[in-house]
């Protein structure tokens, strides 16, 4: 067991949860929770910690395989079977806090792997919806666009400019594990991102103020590609001058703009319902 806050390991895992630059340079980033550590590929995990009091809570503690079968309920029993088959350390609760971001740490830390895409098998399907974000600064609205576009059946997520930091323990907790199944890629330049779109015949869209026409007026049954911006600016005037359509959004009172993932959660919707129930429904 590892008892000391000063131990190697520790100040490693702690690095990664602090500092953007230690996750890209080993290409690791930390998850916390039990839901979060049942549903990481097995394979890409390279380290778990847990605490004694975290085993004992699922009733896994200091009993046989057939006993937690028996014993354990259905959600336990699955992390006592992966803990076994990955490996697991046990900490003291002081070294399991001092690790933890969160408040209120749940007992189980592991070190993932990144995922790893690349852009001819993100853009395989002709016909998939992508996002393509620029700017964004807000962890949670990345992480809750990630688990949107799993919702919405998005095919891949386009990362831009100064966008946050997808390996951030705040955005990692926003995805819900949508990071593990939605496939993204890091590009430096928006433009070079669109390019690539544009050469696979896919029609980028950017939600505009200047435009007139409802953004569910298009037709999204086909390739496309949507743009959303920064928080507080929206799109580079520079950037969304290659959409090949702007869309609007409509709102009533004195808006003139919405909470990114909210609108990139209605476009992602509405390709997902044109897709299911047709263009004029």
């Amino acid at each position: 067991m590892i008892t000391s806050v000063a131990n190697p390991q520790v100040k490693r895992v702690c690095g990664y949860v602090q500092k953007a630059k230690e996750r890209r340079k080993d290409r690791l980033y930390v998850v916390e929770g039990p839901r979060m550590f049942e549903e990481a590929p097995s394979d890409s995990v390279r380290k778990v910690y847990v605490t004694e009091e975290f085993l004992q809570k699922c009733g896994i503690a200091s009993i046989s395989e057939k006993q937690a079968g028996q014993e354990g309920n259905s959600r336990n029993q699955k992390i006592y079977e992966k803990l076994r088959s990955v490996g697991y350390e046990t900490v003291s609760p002081q070294v399991m806090e001092k690790m933890s971001d969160t408040s209120t740490n749940q007992g189980i830390l592991a070190l993932l792997r990144w995922p790893e895409y690349e852009w001819d098998g993100l853009l395989s399907k002709p016909d998939g919806v992508y996002v393509v974000l620029e700017d964004l600064q807000d962890p949670g609205n990345l992480g809750t666009i990630f688990r949107t576009a799993e919702g919405a059946g998005v095919s891949g997520v386009i990362m831009t400019g100064e966008t946050a930091d997808l390996f951030n323990p705040k955005t990692v907790r926003s995805t819900m594990g949508s990071i593990y199944r939605v496939p993204f890629l890091h590009e430096a330049s928006s433009s070079a991102a669109i390019e690539r779109l544009k050469g696979r015949g896919i029609t980028v869209y950017a939600a505009h103020l200047k435009e007139t026409r409802s953004y569910d007026c298009f037709d999204y049954t086909k390739g496309c590609a949507f743009l959303i911006g920064n928080e507080g600016n929206g799109l580079r005037q520079e950037t969304a001058a290659l959409a090949d359509s702007y869309v609007r959004i409509p709102m009533e009172g004195k808006l003139e703009s919405l909470n990114a993932a909210v609108a990139a959660a209605l476009l992602m919707y509405e390709a997902a319902r044109q897709r299911h129930f047709g263009i004029n429904v």
